[in-house]
Order: structure tokens, then C-alpha cells, then sequence
């Protein structure tokens, strides 16, 4: 806040904090840090941050077993919403995402209920990945495409049963293996390894 008018409060303040000594500033500053740190310091020994202290290992152990459980099967890796996510993560590396994104698409499909929504989500996701030279063309053969293409004449949920499996094949088959040969996997492995091992020792 500044101003020129005389008298202004805001000018009278600006002139006496000038007057201060520098080291006078410095020490206020030091102040209001530390009050800052105070304030947002939990109490010591209260309950509900050993509470939560609980829950975060609980869900670092839930995560760690998780994690493991994705070199299983691509089942296990599918049923993981952040086995997906780190999935997905993955293919975008390869630049092969739309492959999942589909896969995903088709899976919230198959939910819809409303035979108009039905039709209209049916139109939309053959328009962005299956149609040829589609913004986000997957890799399936054209006979699939094909039979895809007159399912959409009367759109049922299983309408992209074929070319959902074809790609869920192609992911399994091709990408799976190379996600977990990836480095990125392969930390996440080491970290849940080593918390798992860390758990044993203080037991």
C-alpha cells in the first residue's frame, strides 16, 4: 500500500520502518519465520498424527504389495487404478497410449445404460480410435474395423467387444512385457522390495 498524499498513515509507516536499523528488520523477519514454522508444527505426541502415521504405513504396505502383484498377470496390472496409471505413464513413453485409453473407453462403454447416450459414446469412441486415420487410430486389422463399423448400426454395450480384446491382446502381448523390463517398474519393485524387507527387520 503506498500514497502521496501528506499525512497518508501508509507514508508516516513507510518512513519509520525506513528509520529502523537493518538489523532491527532482520530480526522481525527472523520472528515472523519462526512463528510461521510454529504454527504449522504438529503437537507433539497427539493422537491423531500417530493416528495417521498408522494409516500412511498401512497404505505404503497396501501399495507395495500392489505394486508386486502387477508382474503377476496383465489382470492384476488392469485391476490396479494405479497399476494403470503407471501403465499409462509407460505408453506414453512409447507414444502407444490410445491403445489404453481405448481399452478404457470401451470398459466405461460397456456401463452406459441409456440407449441414446449408448449410441452417441458408440459414434464418439469409433470416430477418435477406430475409424481409419481416426485422431487416435489403434492397431487392429481392417476386418475388425469392419465389423466394428456395422455394430455401430444398432449400438449395443458390446459393440466393441472384438476390437477390445484385439487391442487388450496386442498391450499383453507386446507393451506388458516391456513395462515390466522398464526402468521405471523396476524402481517401484526395488522400493516395495525394500520397504517390505525394512517391515520384517523391526518386527
Amino acid at each position: 500500500m503506498s500514497c502521496w498524499m501528506p499525512g497518508c498513515p501508509a507514508l508516516s509507516m513507510c518512513r519509520g520502518l525506513a528509520a529502523l536499523p537493518i538489523t532491527c528488520l532482520e530480526r522481525a523477519k527472523d520472528l515472523k519465520t519462526r512463528l510461521g514454522i510454529l504454527l504449522h508444527k504438529p503437537e507433539l505426541g497427539h493422537k491423531t498424527g500417530s493416528s495417521s502415521k498408522l494409516q500412511l504405513g498401512s497404505r505404503w504396505r497396501e501399495s507395495s504389495r500392489e505394486v508386486l502383484e502387477w508382474r503377476e498377470s496383465f489382470d492384476q496390472l488392469l485391476k490396479s487404478k494405479s497399476g494403470v496409471n503407471a501403465f499409462h505413464t509407460f505408453l506414453k513413453t512409447e507414444f502407444s497410449e490410445e491403445n489404453l485409453d481405448f481399452w478404457l473407453a470401451c470398459e466405461d462403454f460397456k456401463k452406459t445404460r441409456s440407449k441414446t447416450k449408448l449410441a452417441s459414446k458408440a459414434n464418439r469412441i469409433f470416430e477418435e480410435f477406430v475409424q481409419t486415420e481416426a485422431p487416435r487410430e489403434v492397431n487392429i486389422d481392417h476386418e475388425t474395423r469392419e465389423i466394428t463399423r456395422k455394430n455401430l448400426s444398432g449400438a449395443t454395450s458390446t459393440c466393441f467387444n472384438e476390437a477390445q480384446a484385439k487391442t487388450r491382446t496386442l498391450m499383453e502381448k507386446d507393451s506388458y512385457p516391456r513395462f515390466l523390463k522398464s526402468a521405471s517398474y523396476q524402481d517401484m519393485t526395488k522400493q516395495a522390495t525394500s520397504r517390505g524387507t525394512s517391515k520384517r527387520s523391526h518386527t
